[in-house]
């Protein structure tokens, strides 16, 4: 299948990254028993898809819908928040790879965008497009902002769950705050970044960010269950609701719907919908060579080192498992009432994804179904239920 505005190649991820691993089971039964945990720990529901040697696995635990007590569904869409940072960083590397765009990852930011990043000791001269989508860029995260955090945590959601923003907007909330550090200097996430990377899409090839994750990943991969919204506030179905206690730090919180929201307010930086077959689909692909020619794959899988046994590429994260040594790459993600992680093995042979419908819960419960998926066990973890309050992201 020719993937439009790709190369067609075969190279999979570098030479120097971790060697094919496999998992160390033959069922499924610890990664049952994790999900299980997860909604104990409070979770309304959570579903996951496992993809491995061409066979297909469905987990699910609890319920899409906490008012009619429909079960979650295999089929079932959701917010797949920072999981877009991927998508954006392959079509950012797609366009280095094609002449014709003129653009390179280590092109200044002021090249694409000039006069933009500028105030506050920020200077889009001194950072890379790489640096963007490294997070080593020193930019501060618009979603740390106080004025744009009173908006979408406690009461105030309702009242601003419609407004949405322009890339315009969140980048000069993020450029009203000095850098974190000189651009190269260190890391630290930072959504601004990939809000940048998206207008960067939209400079070089004149169409919308959306457009293109459409024309070179979504149609030429067959991702039927994915969208980029826009400002479509609602979910396409089939989908369950998306549940917030809205942040508020007391684990006796009121769980509210917010499965509507104007998903501008994330734009670039984590507004895709999708569906655990997609994103499977999708990861896979990527790991395999399938959507960038070697230089860029080489480029996208060099990490930098976290500690810990985890690096971070360009927009695409590793970790060595505690449990086995495995190492995984791919993704978390955090939106209002969704969190997904997706994590594959390095050749793409085994691939996982799962969702709970919660912005809420102990964040050792996901990584502990990730490592029973690739280990047969999960690591020691805490298990006792509890309510660990996480930054928003709309």
């Amino acid at each position: 299948m020719a993937l439009a505005g790709a190369v067609a190649v075969t190279a999979a991820v570098p030479a120097s990254a971790a060697p094919r691993a496999t998992s160390h089971h033959s069922t499924h039964s610890a990664t049952r028993d994790a999900l299980d945990a997860i909604t104990r720990g409070g979770t309304p529901g959570v579903l996951a898809r496992a993809d491995r040697a061409g066979e297909v696995w469905h987990g699910t635990s609890g319920v899409a819908d906490l008012r009619t007590g429909r079960p979650r569904l295999p089929r079932d869409r959701f917010r797949i928040g920072s999981l877009t940072k991927p998508f954006i960083a392959t079509v950012v590397l797609q366009l280095a790879a094609e002449p014709v765009y003129g653009l390179s990852i280590d092109d200044t930011v002021d090249k694409w965008l000039p006069g933009l990043v500028r105030g506050n000791g920020n200077d889009g001269r001194r950072i890379t497009l790489r640096r963007l989508l490294q997070h080593t860029s020193g930019l501060y995260d618009y979603i740390d902002d106080d004025g744009f955090r009173a908006k979408f945590t406690g009461p105030a959601f309702f009242s601003h769950r419609y407004d949405g923003a322009t890339p315009e907007e969140l980048v000069r909330t993020g450029l009203a705050h000095e850098p974190l550090f000189d651009p190269g200097d260190g890391w630290s996430y930072s959504n601004t970044n990939y809000i940048l990377a998206g207008m960067v899409i939209e400079k070089a090839t004149g169409n919308s960010y959306a457009t293109e994750v459409e024309r070179r990943i979504i149609r030429p991969l067959g991702l039927r269950g994915t969208t980029v919204p826009g400002t479509s506030s609602s979910v396409p179905g089939p989908h369950g609701r998306h549940y917030s206690k809205l942040y508020v730090d007391d684990p006796a919180a009121r769980v509210h719907d917010v499965t509507d929201f104007n998903p501008s307010v994330s734009g670039a930086s984590g507004e895709i919908i999708s569906t655990t077959r997609d994103l499977n689909t999708f990861i896979r692909a990527l790991l395999r060579g399938k959507l960038l020619p070697p230089v860029q794959q080489q480029e996208m899988f060099t990490g930098y080192d976290l500690g810990g046994g985890r690096t971070y590429g360009l927009g695409i994260r590793s970790q060595t498992l505690k449990a086995c040594g495995v190492k995984v790459w791919g993704h978390s993600s955090e939106v209002p009432g969704s969190l997904t992680r997706t994590a594959a093995t390095t050749d793409g042979e085994h691939v996982f994804t799962l969702n709970r419908n919660s912005d809420w819960g102990d964040p050792a419960l996901e990584q502990a179904a990730v490592e029973a998926e690739f280990c047969g066990r999960p690591d020691t973890v805490d298990r006792r239920p509890g309510a660990a309050t996480a930054a928003p992201h709309p």
